[in-house]
């Protein structure tokens, strides 16, 4: 029996009523000032979208049908109408397919896009479905099917088909300024049989290493996955402005050579038009060497090794763009007319580092395994006491633990600083690093007394550390002959001074967290500083840029840095201008970068002024000139004048781990 209008309106309403009650006993967590505002303003509001695809079928006719579910964060249904639950919610689809014998997706949902910046002729571009129907199956646990308009014409049953699906929701109207996104990809073969042909490279694990998270078309993006990226990302795809293909392979090559591809240090330009907007990837700096595929090309994907297993030219191409596949020129005069034959020369395992297999080929010099190593660590420290040189025995061997002999090295030097507490600060401050080549020793130990005493102040702890290079030929007498530079890791000894007990520097960042994007650190000074307790003994509190005046203590230096495009002002150190640098994270996610809770103001360490006569102030206390590294405009640094005393800086009370303003809720991501 039907229902009449009135049970169904009343039905509606008892839902609506149960949803707000509900949604007000799970009310959200403190995140940011906005969302605690809009949470208590709207304590029936719930947040979140997440997409759910089920399953996925095509009539004979190419009558394309998917079945979806679409909840808020607690798991609940959400009305794809708004009206029994809050905010406005923008669904799209894709559909395409993979076509038997071929490795990458053709989009069904195509559109002929046309140039909005010159007369190029449209192009085709995948993109998403457009005036297809809803069908509600079940309002509670906010399951749909979802009609497309386009069809599937002439489909091959036996062909892997994928639907992708993305989710916006809107919630503005009750004061949450982000967007929140959801997408999804669901597989299928229409006439049931199993998945077998996959396209499956890459993932948002390798991405995110990075980018923290991947997202793209909006901010944040609702497409984060990159099984939904390949989707439209195909072959087929050409942006009409450039005629650039937008192919997913070619178009994050390109993107991420950026500065480094052959035709921008020619005076090009590489970009697409997006939406009538000009994205210009021309200036985009890769933060570590170009030839670490695997960065990238990790392990898990399906298909993790097709990088050197399914060589093409339009992948290699890419990045090798002075290759012309078609005449030979820069490919020893071979053309190529297909991809056939990529393999048989450019094969997936190496005879050597640097012959033509794609991993030799990619072999970084300074990372290869024919350089003997140098292993370097301090054993002792003695007569380190205030007023006195101390005495450092240290050791060095190669990696196999033979003992080197430092005068042939490079370079290796001691470097002193104290106190632990900031570095190059106070009565007992210094910073000096001397070369220690001529130091005596036998059979890989050596003994060095410094010229350089530690200060009649001196109290506390003390660090020395230990840096060695090498310039080391590769391949010598051959054509691929080559200079590597072969570093050691620097090492740190702490020691006290005094009869207090030793207390090592505090460790504020992660090594290996800047790995996750530089892979290591030792593009910077000659290769020989990869390690930021190493970094912070220069980079201490009395150390500016001779030009600018620019602070380069290392907590403002390196927000500066990253902070980049986003500055207010310029950070300039020396001819260099970091406002150019495109941080590929979000700069509000601090974990990023630091161990946990070392970015809270009552966590920091430091205590002594910050030297910055480049800045507003000459001088800055510890935390404001943190956080003034990203937030570097006049009225911030009012604010931290405003709320600094001779008894030191207030920051605490109010960006504190339990203030109404502190880092965590206000850098929260909703």
């Amino acid at each position: 029996m039907k229902r009449s209008a009135l049970t169904r309106a009343v039905v509606a309403l008892v839902c609506t009523l149960a949803l707000i009650t509900t949604a007000a006993a799970e009310r959200p967590g403190k995140k940011n000032k906005a969302f605690n505002t809009a949470a208590s303003a709207f304590p029936f509001v719930t947040t979140g979208v997440a997409v759910k695809i089920q399953s996925a079928s095509i009539a004979s006719d190419g009558t394309i049908t998917t079945r979806f579910t679409l909840t808020d964060s607690k798991g609940k249904g959400l009305d794809i109408t708004g009206v029994q639950s809050p905010g406005t919610l923008s669904l799209a689809f894709v559909a395409a397919y993979i076509p038997n014998g071929k490795s990458q997706y053709v989009a069904y949902t195509v559109k002929s896009d046309a140039s909005t910046t010159n007369d190029n002729s449209p192009q085709i571009q995948a993109s998403t479905d457009s005036g297809g129907t809803y069908t509600l199956v079940d309002a509670l646990s906010g399951t749909y099917d979802y009609t497309f308009k386009t069809k599937a014409a002439n489909f091959d049953a036996t062909a892997t088909h994928s639907i992708g699906m993305q989710a916006e929701r809107d919630l503005s109207d009750f004061g949450f300024a982000d967007m929140f996104t959801s997408d999804d990809v669901f597989s299928f073969v229409p006439n049931g049989s199993p998945v077998t042909s996959v396209r499956d490279v890459i993932n948002e694990a390798s991405c995110n290493k990075c980018h923290n998270p991947l997202n793209a078309h909006g901010q944040p993006g609702p497409r984060q996955k990159v099984a939904f990226c390949v989707m439209c990302h195909t072959p087929q795809s050409v942006n009409p402005d450039t005629l650039n293909t937008v192919d997913l392979k070619v178009f994050i090559h390109k993107l991420h050579m950026g500065s480094s591809l052959a035709s921008v240090q020619a005076g090009g330009k590489y970009y697409v038009v997006h939406r009538g907007t000009v994205e210009d990837y021309s200036t985009v700096v890769f933060p570590q060497d170009t030839r670490n595929c695997t960065t990238c090309h990790a392990a898990g994907p399906t298909q993790a090794n097709n990088w050197k297993t399914k060589p093409s030219r339009d992948a290699c191409g890419s990045c090798h763009e002075t290759v012309n596949f078609a005449t030979g020129e820069n490919h020893v005069n071979l053309p190529q007319k297909d991809d056939s034959l990529c393999s048989t020369c450019h094969s997936s395992v190496p005879t050597g580092e640097f012959d033509i297999s794609i991993p030799g080929a990619h072999v970084v010099p300074n990372n290869s395994a024919a350089l003997p190593g140098i292993v370097a660590q301090v054993l002792k420290v003695d007569n380190a006491t205030p007023g006195n040189a101390p005495t450092i025995t240290f050791q060095v061997t190669d990696k196999s633990g033979n003992p080197v002999n430092i005068s042939t090295l490079t370079q290796i030097r001691a470097v002193l600083a104290g106190p632990n507490t900031d570095y190059g600060t106070g009565p007992g401050g210094i910073r000096v690093a001397e070369d220690v080549s001529k130091a005596p020793g036998s059979n890989g130990v050596y003994t060095y007394t410094m010229t350089n005493k530690i200060p009649a102040g001196g109290t506390g702890s003390y660090t020395v550390s230990l840096e060695a290079r090498n310039n080391v030929t590769l391949m010598a007498g051959t054509q691929k002959q080559q200079t590597a530079s072969d570093n050691a890791k620097p090492v740190e000894f702490y020691f006290a001074v005094d009869n207090s007990q030793m207390t090592p520097r505090r460790q504020v960042v992660s090594t290996d967290k800047c790995s996750n994007c530089h892979q290591d650190l030792t593009f910077v000074h000659s290769g020989v500083r990869g390690n930021t307790q190493e970094c912070t003994m220069c980079h201490n509190p009395t150390l500016s840029d001779g030009t600018s005046g620019q602070s380069v203590s290392f907590a403002t230096q390196i927000h500066s840095i990253h902070r980049g495009e986003n500055l207010t002002n310029p950070y300039v150190l020396g001819t260099t201008n970091y406002q150019e640098v495109r941080f590929p994270g979000d700069l509000r996610d601090c974990s990023t970068c630091h161990l946990d809770g070392t970015y809270r103001p009552e966590n920091v360490g430091a205590k002594a002024m910050i030297a910055s006569p480049g800045g507003f102030l000459q001088q800055t206390g510890p935390i404001a000139a943190a956080c003034q590294g990203c937030h570097d405009d006049k009225s911030t640094a009012s604010h931290a004048l405003a709320n600094t005393t001779t008894l030191g800086e207030s920051c605490a009370t109010c960006h504190g781990q339990n203030g109404d303003f502190s880092v965590d809720v206000v850098h929260a991501r909703q």
